[in-house]
């Protein structure tokens, strides 16, 4: 597939590329120069759907705001 550039520098991205690819409108290119030719990596944008309580089924107990403390940095520190 060839395809010109245009007169403000952009490319079509082939729907089939896009396709197997899964890039969407919104997703973010990031081009690289590599030697001799251009890298584009592509990234999706962070989702806007909230995971809030997504796991409020699992729940057995609340725990106090010390308690939460105490498992985050043990969780950064990598305890179990």
């Amino acid at each position: 597939m060839t395809y010109k550039v245009g007169p403000k520098g952009q490319v079509v991205i082939a729907k089939e590329a896009r396709e197997r690819l899964g890039v969407r409108p919104g997703w973010i290119a990031v081009q690289r120069l590599a030697g001799d030719h251009l890298e584009v990596y592509f990234f999706p944008p962070p989702h806007e759907r909230s995971l809030k309580g997504r796991l409020a089924k699992k729940v057995r107990r609340s725990l106090s705001e010390n308690e939460l403390q105490r498992a985050r940095e043990g969780a950064w520190m990598g305890e179990r």
